[in-house]
């Protein structure tokens, strides 16, 4: 048994397994509450709210800077907003778009929205002009709630009360006051009149209805926005913060990810709400304050995006690294190279890695503990075989996909059914291309995740790259995964994004690296060839790099990838110092204007 784990890579099952032993009162709620929730089940996020309010109104539910709101106090906040949106016009399956920064007034208005029946179109403060534009076209906002600290962005925009009459405006004036534009009303002062009883609507709301709106991050082009359901929604507070995290009425749970991803809106706050626990919401992520801010609140468990952790990894280790009361961690990206350095250094074994999407209708939870893994789920899915270069599934003679081998990697899919609906996109032309039809048999139906796995076996995965990311070079398919991998050891680098460019005359694409150095080092374009040649395979090794001050991300921290891509190692159009390997002995060496001639011409062959 041990030797079969080892091949598939889940050599240490045993660690979660021993806490769900433990807490398996825990576990069989969360699973009871799984095995009975159906689509058509009168259950939402608000009655979720209503019954902590009712059954622990004492209870502090939101923790901000120095406040607090009990569970009776949020949820009345929420009513009376809810109050004020109904009299505005909102009505079941309207959009309430809201444009605010992290900050309880935004949970309010979520809150809120749901409660009434309508979705909450989650918009990202960091765009600007015709990205914002184009998202808050997408989801056609009966309402669009501005706080004071985004009025830049609403103004970049076509969005203006005089421009858009058939939109209610409202105005977020922060704990600073700040008056509210014309055409706005503020939104505290409109509702603080209203009456806190539970919103009528919420009681006739059913698990399949949509609850949000989340904007894909728009690192291939501009965003879409998937629909979120109140089934979806359940599901995680059911089988992540109570069958898996088994979270506790004493937890306080930390969250510094923005409100418009579903790693803080659905992973984060039904955690919370599993329990009837204290959610600590922060404004943003800051590398050097995370642990004060741990501190400050006396947090028990946060939520992660990969990169967060490898952010918290390269801070200079310190005295507090260890004082804090963190037990359990759960997110996605965890990449399996800073793993165990992570739990080392900062003294936290509890790592509940997961795998989903905005738009999945599956997902998997590292529910018994196992290092290196995105872990299990119970659902149905397939890991198919790829073709790297066509960019598709290989299907046989007779136009059927084929499951790879254990240990195996390939394309994952889920397949739709009514228990695992595809909730889609706003736009049904972007929905359709998610799905992959007659896969094994004529007339099935299965969900395209866009991302290349490793099968572990016992339901277990592990995340290999993007659709896309993984190119082709010299014959081989190479995971951009792998050569971060090894760039995350190397000492000198803060950061390495790789992706695959186009070179003339020749097939596939090569390996490039967009670098940033740590503070006071320098390129040694030696060591550096030196030590990717030794653990790489030579297709594998990139041949140019391009040194950047700080690698642009989305609000989510993932890397913008695709202008990196477009802009390869043209001069023309990169600015930065470029560097190509000719000879691996001699190391990287500056990419000249007469180097590049070479390349071009054919002189020069790598």
């Amino acid at each position: 048994m041990e030797e079969t784990l080892k091949q598939v890579g889940l050599s240490d099952i045993g660690r979660g397994t021993l806490r769900a032993i433990r807490d398996l009162p825990g576990v069989n709620r969360g699973l009871l509450g799984l095995a009975t929730l159906r689509p058509t089940s009168k259950q939402s996020i608000g009655k979720v709210l209503e019954k902590w309010a009712r059954k622990a109104p004492g209870r502090i539910a939101l923790r901000y800077e120095d406040q607090a709101w009990s569970y009776a106090s949020l949820n009345a906040w929420a009513n009376r907003i809810a109050a004020e949106f109904r009299q505005a016009g909102v009505r079941q399956g309207d959009c309430v778009a809201l444009l605010m920064e992290n900050r309880p007034e935004l949970l309010a208005c979520v809150a809120a929205t749901v409660k009434l029946g309508a979705i909450a179109g989650m918009l990202n403060h960091n765009q600007r002009g015709d990205v914002l534009n184009h998202s808050i076209g997408l989801v056609k906002p009966r309402l669009l709630v501005v706080s004071a600290e985004c009025r830049e962005a609403i103004e970049s925009t076509d969005y203006t009360p005089a421009e858009q009459p058939g939109i209610g405006f409202y105005w977020n004036a922060t704990a600073d006051h700040i008056p509210a534009p014309g055409g706005y009303r503020d939104l505290d002062k409109a509702s603080i009149k209203h009456s806190s009883a539970n919103a009528p609507e919420t009681a006739g709301i059913v698990a399949s209805s949509p609850c949000y709106y989340i904007f894909t991050s728009g690192t291939t082009g501009l965003p879409k926005a998937s629909v979120m359901s109140h089934y979806r929604w359940l599901a995680s507070m059911a089988g992540l913060g109570g069958a898996t995290l088994r979270m506790r009425p004493d937890d306080v749970f930390y969250c510094c990810l923005p409100m418009y991803h579903n790693n803080a809106l659905t992973v984060s706050w039904s955690s919370v709400l599993s329990a009837g626990a204290t959610l600590a919401l922060d404004t943003r992520f800051s590398a050097s304050r995370f642990w004060d801010r741990i501190r400050h609140f006396d947090a028990t468990a946060f939520c992660y995006i990969g990169e967060l952790l490898r952010y918290l990894l390269n801070q200079k280790p310190g005295a507090g690294d260890r004082e804090h009361r963190v037990r359990l961690i759960t997110g996605n990206g965890l990449r399996p190279e800073i793993w165990a350095d992570f739990e080392q250094r900062f003294g936290i074994e509890n790592i509940y890695e997961f795998y989903g999407a905005s738009e999945c209708n599956i997902a998997f939870i590292n529910a018994f503990g196992v290092r290196q893994t995105a872990g299990f789920t119970p659902l149905p899915f397939k890991i198919v075989a790829f073709d790297n270069e066509t960019e598709e599934p290989v299907r046989d003679a007779r136009g059927f996909m084929q499951e790879v081998n254990k240990g195996g990697v390939g394309l994952l899919i889920s397949e739709i059914t009514d228990r695992r609906p595809f909730d889609g996109y706003t736009d049904p032309a972007a929905g359709e291309k998610k799905l992959l039809r007659d896969v094994f048999k004529k007339g099935d139906c299965w969900f395209n995740s866009g991302d290349l796995v490793r099968d572990q076996g016992f339901r277990h995965i592990q995340f290999v790259d993007r659709v896309g990311d993984t190119f082709r070079w010299k014959g081989e398919n190479v995971a951009t995964t792998e050569i971060e991998g090894v760039l995350a050891t190397i000492n000198d680098l803060e950061h390495a994004v790789v992706y695959g460019v186009s070179v003339p005359n020749a097939d596939g694409r090569a390996g490039m690296v967009a670098l940033t150095l740590k503070p006071d080092t320098r390129l040694d374009g030696k060591k550096l060839a030196r030590a990717l040649t030794a653990e790489l395979p030579a297709y594998a090794v990139p041949l140019f790099l391009r040194v950047r001050e700080q690698q642009e991300t989305t609000g989510t921290f993932k890397y913008r990838k695709v202008e990196l891509k477009n802009e390869g190692f043209d001069p023309d159009k990169v600015t930065e110092p470029l560097y190509v390997l000719l000879d691996s002995k001699k190391g990287y060496e500056p990419l000249t204007r007469e180097i590049l001639a070479g390349i071009e011409s054919g002189t020069i062959k790598l």
